[in-house]
């Protein structure tokens, strides 16, 4: 398993009493600060809360919508109202919502309850989750009602649903805080579903799909699962599980501008917090307070679909090359070289530059440690090969500084 790094303990010992508004600050990294929103981490059989950052803040769930979703689906399957076999039909309305169709079954066709849980943890798919909504309460409109009513008996008082898949809707929020309360009741209520998940293939039909949590495979072998969220506004977003040493631990991390950024950083806080004894003098995640506020926004409309450099590291650019399989050759020829170096490896970011309707790619190896990409440029113009040193700030659009 590669070295992590430790977050600072001052970090994590900050006061448990709860802003008014969630605030986007800095966390460390290996390569330097990284911007993110709230994060929380409990111990999930005493309930304390470890460490923790505005985890009171409203926050806008995305796909962890689909934890709650998942929650009253098991219910349903607890008290033997529906079975894992039994069918879910793929209405027009549910075909309808934004990023649908994937599973490729048409209107009027159905998948198995089974197939359909599976999917919303290796694909997170919307159209399915409204199909659910609907085997369950008729009406995805209904369903939320019962989402909502789940929430408050469970006590997620910060938390309102108005859909069951979690895409963009002002009256959709929640807290880390009540976040960790419904990843602690899953994991306590129904741990015969609980590997869902962990889940990272289905098939359906002749179709295999591959997904999941990619933060299990970075934590291996302590990392459990859950599930990852994202819209523009709140950014990419995860509830993780792990056990370790016969003890498991929810951890919910919030507002972070890249989902890579935000697997490695719970992967730091989970290291740091199973350092953390529990005694019974934490305070308790149900005894933490929500406030009310409006949640920050990570994303702008016009950051969103950009190509964005998003990284705290430095970054090595290569040279720019016709086309991108010549540029992947030489990014990893660079990477090859920095394990030479013996420094800790980068990141790819291979970069469509376009000047008079020209199109090349850029080879950069991104969000590397200032000494690290130093290192790398010194040795490759020592034997006279191309490489300059940007800094996070140079990589910004329209790219124009890295055609050559």
């Amino acid at each position: 398993m590669k070295a992590r790094f430790p977050l600072c303990l001052a970090l994590f010992l900050a006061a448990f009493a709860l802003p008014a508004a969630a605030q986007i600050g800095p966390v460390n990294s290996p390569s330097g600060p990284v911007m993110a929103g709230p994060y929380l981490v409990v111990d999930a059989t005493t309930g304390e809360a470890l460490v923790q950052r505005d985890a009171g803040a409203a926050w806008y769930p995305a796909s962890l919508t689909k934890l709650m979703t998942m929650y009253v689906v098991f219910e349903e399957l607890k008290a033997g109202r529906l079975k894992t076999s039994d069918p879910v039909t793929m209405s027009k309305t549910a075909l309808s919502v934004e990023y649908a169709g994937h599973l490729g079954v048409p209107a009027g066709g159905t998948v198995t309850v089974d197939t359909a849980l599976t999917a919303l943890v290796v694909r997170s798919l919307n159209d399915v989750a409204t199909a659910l909504a609907e085997r369950v309460s008729g009406s995805e409109a209904v369903f939320a009602q019962r989402m909502n009513a789940t929430a408050q008996r469970l006590g997620m008082t910060a938390s309102h649903f108005v859909n069951a898949h979690g895409l963009p809707n002002a009256a959709q929020v929640t807290t880390a805080r009540d976040l960790a309360v419904l990843g602690v009741a899953l994991a306590k209520d129904f741990p015969q579903y609980y590997g869902y998940f962990h889940a990272d293939q289905l098939d359906v039909g002749a179709r295999h799909i591959r997904g999941g949590v990619k933060f299990v495979e970075l934590y291996s072998p302590y990392g459990e699962g859950m599930k990852t969220g994202f819209i523009c506004a709140s950014g990419f977003n995860i509830v993780g599980s792990a056990l370790r040493d016969n003890r498991r631990l929810i951890a919910v991390a919030l507002g972070f501008r890249r989902a890579d950024l935000r697997d490695e950083f719970l992967v730091r806080l989970f290291d740091e917090a199973f350092t953390l004894k529990t005694a019974g003098s934490r305070p308790k995640v149900w005894q933490m307070h929500n406030v009310a506020g409006t949640p920050a926004a990570v994303l702008g409309p016009g950051e969103c679909g950009a190509i964005r450099y998003d990284m705290p590291g430095d970054a090595a650019w290569l040279g720019t090359y016709a086309n991108w399989p010549a540029a992947r050759r030489v990014y990893d020829q660079g990477q090859a070289d920095l394990g030479v170096l013996g420094a800790r490896l980068g990141k790819e970011y291979i970069l469509p530059v376009t000047i008079n309707k020209v199109t090349k790619q850029a080879a950069i190896i991104a969000d590397l440690e200032p000494a690290a990409a130093q290192k790398l440029c010194a040795d490759y113009k020592a034997k006279k090969q191309f490489c300059e040193v940007k800094k996070p700030q140079d990589v910004v659009a329209p790219f124009g500084a890295f055609w050559r």
